[in-house]
């Protein structure tokens, strides 16, 4: 299961997209309210959550978590204690955190960025406490993976179906959408 969390002011194709590149995959993915069951995007867009964060379960099925960026949704998912409960989870159980744009900015917080290559949203880097910061658009090092912005994730949500599923599924993902 890769849980998708969605905080009042997330950025909606940060977060969409993911959902709508594992799920071509076949992958289980469950949408989380952070603020409510309809929570509403950095521009409007309201999006019904598949749960709220009260009916979230962290137990063995939990492969994934994916934290999108935008603002003020990142500072409303580093607010939850349930996402915090979520990262702790999956840190200590070896599982992935994806985060992208302000989000990474999270896992600095938390610690979790020590000796890791990672990247953001241009002008969070500072808050990437103890990681390289890398150049590309979408970096995996380890359990860890992270993404600059809203114009890498279509890419980002590739990378997932790739570390999940495997670089065939993934070119045929990629091949299906017409992406080059």
């Amino acid at each position: 299961m890769v849980y998708v969390f969605l905080a009042e002011g997330f950025e909606e194709v940060e977060a969409l997209s993911p959902v709508d590149m594992l799920r071509r995959a076949g992958v289980a993915v469950t949408t989380v309210g952070v603020t409510g069951k309809v929570v509403t995007g950095s521009h409007k867009v309201p999006v019904t959550a598949d749960i709220t964060e009260s009916e979230l379960q962290l137990d063995g099925a939990v492969e994934m978590i994916v934290l999108p960026g935008g603002m003020p949704g990142t500072l409303n998912e580093e607010k939850s204690e349930m996402v915090q409960a979520a990262i702790d989870y999956c840190a200590q159980n070896d599982r992935y955190i994806a985060a992208i744009c302000a989000a990474p900015s999270i896992l600095g917080h938390c610690g979790l960025l020590h000796g890791k290559t990672a990247v953001c949203y241009t002008g969070f880097e500072q808050e990437l406490t103890g990681a390289e910061i890398g150049s590309q658009g979408v970096v995996v090092d380890g359990k860890i993976i992270t993404a600059r912005g809203a114009g890498v994730a279509v890419d980002f949500g590739l990378t997932l179906v790739g570390v999940l599923l495997g670089t065939e599924k993934q070119a045929q993902i990629r091949a299906s959408i017409l992406c080059d």
